[in-house]
């Protein structure tokens, strides 16, 4: 696959990216190299990726798996293990895990010293074509997704798609979800393809997808406008998956899951609000649950994760902003929402 270069950084993949991340190493001379990886990554990816970058002398500096230790709590413990490992100003951390490695480990080098060079290397779908590009960092505040993080982009963003080999098909179907995403927000024709594939096909597409979110990123980087597209699914999603992390008694949902829901959900908005047919609706909503167990909520969960709704990023003025789709491949930005529709779009998801 050939390498993806964009005004901030450059993505490479497989051989590209294995020799990217030598050259530039020897190009910059940091004083100190660290990598940050997961209770997972340590044991599944460490060995593969000490053969791709052979020259790593500290010792993996090794978190706790899971978004429920995306949280600054986790990034003093980083913070520490730089500080005691002698880190200056003239380090690089590269990120070697999933979304919450690369989100915490940008947010972490972000921080650290007033901020050091950084390097992802996801090792997940959904890494792969999203949490790792576009340079958004942070953690999560209590159960709120991501309330606390900077915008700073890596040195680079290196794709290496035989990781994928080390996951179960849940993980993979999570990073599916944001990959179906992207089609429905900005390309028919892809949303098409993605419809098709079985889980062999995944790694044919990475690239697109990236292309895909890296076109909206340039025009945006700092998400004032068009970059907003990317969280189709995402308000409503955000919020069911902050609630499922925090009840005791429901079964925690991996991101892709819970944006799954919210894409059928915010679907529904559309055909509402933003002139979506019945037709692209209906099959929004097949695709999702041909992919995805479907999830059962009573009235207080509901209630309880439309009013987690206040807390989306998006907000501004009070409102809760929406990104709906015209149609399929076509996203517009902060549309307002009236209450009633929350409950009716949750009775068409149930039913």
């Amino acid at each position: 696959m050939e390498s993806v270069i964009n005004t901030a950084h450059e993505i490479h993949f497989g051989e590209l990216a294995k020799a990217a991340l030598q050259q530039y190493l020897n190009q910059n001379q940091y004083s100190k190299i660290f990598l940050l990886v997961d209770e997972n990554t340590n044991k599944h990816c460490l060995g593969p990726f000490s053969k791709i970058y052979t020259d790593q002398t500290e010792r993996p500096i090794v978190i706790k798996t899971g978004e429920i230790n995306k949280t600054i709590s986790t990034c003093v413990d980083v913070w520490d293990a730089l500080s005691n490992l002698g880190g200056d100003r003239k380090s690089i951390l590269l990120n070697l895990g999933g979304g919450v490695v690369t989100d915490l480990g940008g947010f972490v080098a972000s921080t650290f010293k007033r901020g050091i060079d950084f390097i992802n290397v996801p090792t997940t779908l959904l890494a792969m074509v999203d949490a790792s590009v576009g340079g958004k960092t942070g953690v999560d505040l209590g159960v709120l997704k991501n309330q606390v993080g900077v915008i700073n982009q890596p040195k680079m963003v290196l794709i290496f798609p035989e990781f994928l080999e080390t996951l179960e098909e849940r993980q993979l179907k999570s990073g599916y979800a944001e990959m179906l995403k992207h089609g429905l927000i900005a390309d028919k024709h892809y949303w098409n393809k993605l419809v098709q594939l079985n889980e062999s096909d995944y790694k044919s597409h990475i690239q697109e997808s990236i292309l895909i979110k890296n076109g909206v990123v340039e025009q945006d980087p700092t998400e004032q406008g068009v970059r907003k597209k990317l969280n189709f699914g995402h308000t409503l999603g955000h919020a069911i998956e902050s609630y499922f992390l925090e009840h005791p008694d429901k079964k925690t949902l991996l991101h892709g899951e819970a944006i799954a829901i919210g894409m059928i959900l915010e679907g529904y908005l559309s055909h509402q609000l933003t002139g979506m047919s019945r037709i692209e609706l209906e099959e929004i909503k097949k695709v999702f649950l041909n992919n995805y167990d479907k999830v059962s909520f009573t009235q207080e969960d509901i209630n309880i994760i439309i009013d987690l709704l206040k807390h989306d990023k998006k907000n501004s003025h009070g409102n809760i902003n929406f990104v709906l789709l015209e149609e399929i491949g076509s996203a517009i930005t902060d549309v307002k929402v009236p209450f009633n529709l929350f409950k009716e779009a949750f009775a068409y998801y149930i039913e």
